[in-house]
């Protein structure tokens, strides 16, 4: 889940660092909050449109086991490791 979180940490960004791009290319100064004011809500909105199709599309797209998975369990006194069968 932790994994999950950091791997859309930097989709979230794209559209932010995008704009800090456009700023950049237009000469402005993208540390200044005024750019940043009439802006914030769209960037914010598109991040998480990215965040919810990124996850959407793992969730279509990902690679499922096509048996389940078997618990660690003892056998003859030993632990066997759990895996997907």
């Amino acid at each position: 889940m932790l994994r999950w979180i950091i791997e859309e940490i930097p989709l979230f960004a794209i559209p932010f660092i995008a704009f800090a791009c456009f700023l950049v290319l237009m000469r402005r100064n993208p540390l200044q909050a005024e750019h940043w004011e009439e802006q914030w809500l769209r960037l914010v909105l598109a991040g998480a449109s990215i965040v919810v199709a990124s996850l959407v599309l793992t969730g279509i797209f990902a690679p499922r086991h096509q048996d389940g998975y078997v618990p660690p369990h003892m056998e003859n006194g030993r632990i066997v490791p759990g895996e997907f069968k």
